[in-house]
């Protein structure tokens, strides 16, 4: 695989996003949502300092547990909805537009086409996380956040948005509909997310392989601001598998047409 075949394929889906409106809701959307979500979560911690320091019932709530971590896990969830539409159309659109057939006749390999799609998707995630960056900023305004724990919390959350992004890339290559490819891309998705409430109810030795396939399990010890080895290699294995997955799926399909 080169890596400047896969840069020219990410850049120019990248760019092809802001070619419409959509990218631009999907913009306005989540800074709607996050922002909401971050100043009620920010009003909720302020109330509740002040009824600390009114009554003196001692030290106050923890920044880092009562804020900084309930706006990033706010975030996977609202990324959980946002995602979906942003793969949709990856491989989706080329199939219905039949423009995949000169794709796959272009001078490149198939493992650059998927890692490079793969790509531009998760760089448009990570344009909807930098327009996240003011909420840290306004906090180091007024108070001394833990800039280590923020910074884990973006880790995982790119980590944790790179595997929606790899299990959307797959669901975009079985289908050339794209809204079968986002609600396929969402169901797989929160699969995994509520996966380990059946971790509570099987045995112990199914409970265990339940609870380490939850995908929100592998994001606490980001959140604490911990860098874990282990759910980093998680993720990545994890996207590293749905990419394979959707390179087989596109394999089988060039051997059809």
């Amino acid at each position: 695989m080169t890596l400047s075949n896969t840069l020219t394929i990410a850049k120019k889906d990248f760019k092809a996003y802001f070619s419409s409106p959509i990218a631009y809701i999907v913009m306005a959307v989540f800074s709607f949502i996050m922002g909401y979500m971050f100043f009620s979560i920010l009003n909720i911690y302020v109330m509740q300092s002040a009824q600390f320091e009114q009554f003196r019932m001692g030290k106050g709530p923890s920044l880092t547990e009562n804020l900084i971590r309930p706006i990033w896990g706010n975030m996977n969830v609202v990324l959980l909805f946002i995602i979906p539409f942003i793969t949709m159309r990856l491989f989706a659109e080329e199939k219905k537009n039949h423009t995949i057939e000169l794709l796959f006749t272009a001078p490149v390999r198939l493992s650059e086409i998927v890692f490079g799609k793969f790509l531009s998707a998760l760089g448009f995630v990570t344009v909807l996380l930098l327009l996240t960056l003011p909420y840290p900023l306004t906090l180091s305004i007024a108070t001394k956040p833990d800039w280590g724990v923020i910074w884990m919390c973006y880790l995982g959350t790119v980590l944790m948005a790179g595997v929606y992004v790899s299990v959307g890339t797959l669901c975009s290559s079985l289908t050339e509909n794209q809204i079968i490819a986002g609600a396929l891309t969402f169901g797989a998705v929160l699969f995994f997310w509520i996966i380990k409430w059946a971790a509570y109810n099987a045995g112990a030795t199914w409970g265990e392989i339940l609870g380490y396939l939850s995908i929100i399990d592998h994001f606490e010890d980001f959140s604490r601001g911990v860098f874990s080895t282990k759910d980093f290699v998680f993720y990545l294995s994890a996207v590293g598998m749905w990419l394979f997955l959707a390179y087989k799926a596109l394999e089988s399909y060039t051997w059809r047409s």
